[in-house]
C-alpha cells in the first residue's frame, strides 16, 4: 500500500460519496466528513450516505438520445459507486433509472464503510478546514452548514447566500425562429467582446403583451416548502411573475423594455421585446433575460413558447425557485475544479452549480480522481469536452458566462458541434453520444496508462 496523507472530503452526499470511493480505489486513504446526525439538515431524514431526498428517479437512462442518460454511462464506465448502487438496487421506471432509496443509500454505505482506506468521520466540519488539511474536497451541497458556507464564501467575495436564487430558462439556439426574432443590442451597442448584435430578440405588439402578462398571472406556480419558506427573495433577481404582479406595464420598463430596439424585418417598434443573451462560450445556448420565475414547468413551456419567434422552444433548462448555496464557479474554480484563492480546496457537487443528482455524482467522480492524481504527484486533465463528464466541468470551469451563471442539468446544447452535421435531426444526438463515449474510452485509457 502506498504511504500517503489522507485526503479529506467533506459531505457524504453523492457528490462526496462519490468522490471518496474514487479516492479510495484509486489507492489513496481518505475521510469522508459526514455532520449527520450530529447535525441535521432542514431536508434530510436519514443519516444515511448518498440519501436522496427528492426523488428517486436519476431521469432518463437512455445513452444516445438523452445527455444525462448519456453521462449515466460514461460514468459506469469511469468506475461509479453511485451508478453501480443505482443499477443494483432500481425499480421499473420505463425509460427511466429509478431506485429503492433506502437500499440504494445503504449500498453506497456498506461499500464505502468496507473499503480499507475509507474512514467515516461523523462530525461538522464548521468554518475553514484546518490549515494542516492540505488537500480537501468541499461536497457539501445546497444545504452546506452556516459555518462553512459563509466561511467559504468569504474566500470567494461571492455574496450568495441566504436568499432564493430564482433561475432564467435556457432556450437551444437552433430552436429560436430568426425570421421573427433578430439578433441587435439595445441602440446599437456593442457590450464587452460584442458586436453591437449581442441579443436575440423576440417582439410583442401590444395584444401579445398584454396576452402574456395574464398568462403569467394566471399561470400555476410553485409550492414553496416548508423550510424555503422564511427566506427573502434576492430583490435584484425576482421572478417574472412577481415583477408582473407589480403592475402590467412594470415588465415594459424592465427585462421587456422595448426602447432602442427596432424590428430588423419590417421595421416597426416593438411594445414588449424579450431578450435573449448568449449563455455559453459556444454559442448553443441562449438565456431568457430576466425571465427568471417560480411557474411550474409544464406552464412555462406553455406560456413562453407563446413568445413570437419561441414557438418551438427546446429549453435546456426551465426556470426555478431554489433556495440555495452554490459558488459562481466559473469565476472562482480553476480548471481542476480547486479554489483560486486557496487551492487546497476543491469543490465537487451542487455547490458547484450544477443541477441534479447524476450531475452532482459526476462531479463528486472527476473531483476525487483529479484529487487521487495530484495527492501523487500529477495532474489530470478534465475529460474531453466532447464528453458529458468534461462538458459539465468546462462550463462550470469557465464556458459559462459568470454573470449569469446559475445552476444546471447537463444537456447536449453543452457540448461543441460536431465537426459534420447529420442531415436529419433525428440522428444529431446520437452522433454527439457516440463521439463522447469514443472521446471518454480514450481519456480514461490515457489516465489508466499514466496510473501504471
Amino acid at each position: 500500500m502506498v504511504d500517503l496523507r489522507p485526503v479529506h472530503v467533506i459531505g457524504g452526499g453523492l457528490a462526496g460519496s462519490e468522490a471518496a470511493w474514487q479516492l479510495a480505489e484509486a489507492g489513496v486513504p481518505v475521510v469522508l466528513h459526514e455532520m449527520r446526525p450530529i447535525r441535521k439538515t432542514e431536508a434530510h431524514q436519514t443519516e444515511g450516505l448518498a440519501e436522496l431526498v427528492c426523488s428517486n428517479s436519476f431521469r432518463s437512462d437512455e445513452p444516445l438520445t438523452n445527455a444525462v442518460g448519456l453521462l449515466h454511462e460514461e460514468m459506469r464506465r469511469a468506475g461509479s459507486l453511485i451508478l453501480r448502487a443505482a443499477d443494483q438496487h432500481k425499480v421499473p421506471a420505463g425509460g427511466a433509472l429509478a431506485v429503492d432509496r433506502d437500499a440504494f443509500s445503504a449500498a453506497v454505505e456498506a461499500a464505502l464503510t468496507a473499503h480499507p482506506l475509507v474512514t467515516i468521520a461523523r462530525e461538522e466540519i464548521a468554518g475553514l478546514p484546518p490549515a494542516d488539511w492540505d488537500s480537501v474536497v468541499v461536497a457539501t451541497g445546497p444545504l452546506t452548514s452556516p459555518a462553512l458556507a459563509e466561511a467559504v464564501l468569504g474566500l470567494t467575495g461571492e455574496a450568495s447566500l441566504a436568499f432564493f436564487d430564482a433561475i432564467a430558462p435556457i432556450v437551444h439556439t437552433e430552436s429560436i425562429d430568426l425570421t421573427v426574432a433578430w439578433f441587435q443590442s439595445r441602440y446599437d451597442k456593442p457590450g464587452p467582446g460584442g458586436t453591437g448584435k449581442d441579443y436575440i430578440n423576440c417582439p410583442l405588439d401590444r395584444d401579445q403583451y398584454f396576452a402574456f402578462i395574464e398568462a403569467l398571472q394566471s399561470g400555476e406556480k410553485t409550492e414553496f416548502k416548508e423550510w424555503e419558506q422564511n427566506t427573502p427573495y434576492f430583490e435584484g433577481c425576482l421572478p417574472i411573475e412577481v415583477m408582473a404582479s407589480r403592475g402590467v406595464e412594470t415588465l415594459r420598463w424592465g427585462p421587456m423594455k422595448p426602447i432602442g430596439l427596432t424590428n430588423q424585418h419590417n421595421g416597426t417598434k416593438p411594445y414588449g421585446v424579450v431578450q435573449l443573451r448568449q449563455d455559453n462560450a459556444l454559442g448553443t445556448l441562449y438565456n431568457m433575460v430576466g425571465f427568471q420565475t417560480k411557474l411550474k414547468y409544464a406552464e412555462q413551456v406553455r406560456i413562453f413558447r407563446t413568445i413570437p419567434g419561441l414557438e418551438k422552444a427546446e429549453f435546456a433548462r426551465l426556470g426555478g425557485l431554489h433556495r440555495n448555496t452554490f459558488l459562481n464557479s466559473p469565476k472562482v474554480l480553476d480548471g481542476q475544479l480547486r479554489l483560486k484563492s486557496d487551492p487546497r480546496l476543491r469543490f465537487a457537487g451542487q455547490v458547484t452549480g450544477v443541477e441534479g443528482y447524476v450531475e452532482s455524482a459526476a462531479i463528486g467522480l472527476i473531483a476525487g480522481r483529479m484529487a487521487a492524481t495530484e495527492r501523487k504527484g500529477g495532474l489530470l486533465a478534465a475529460p474531453p469536452p466532447t464528453t458529458a463528464l468534461g462538458a459539465l466541468v468546462a462550463h462550470i470551469t469557465g464556458g459559462a458566462d459568470a454573470e449569469t451563471f446559475q445552476p444546471m442539468n447537463v444537456n447536449f446544447g453543452l457540448f461543441p458541434p460536431l465537426a459534420e452535421i447529420p442531415k436529419a435531426k433525428a440522428e444529431r444526438k446520437p452522433a454527439l453520444a457516440r463521439r463522447a463515449l469514443a472521446d471518454l474510452d480514450g481519456w480514461l485509457g490515457t489516465t489508466r496508462a499514466a496510473a501504471e
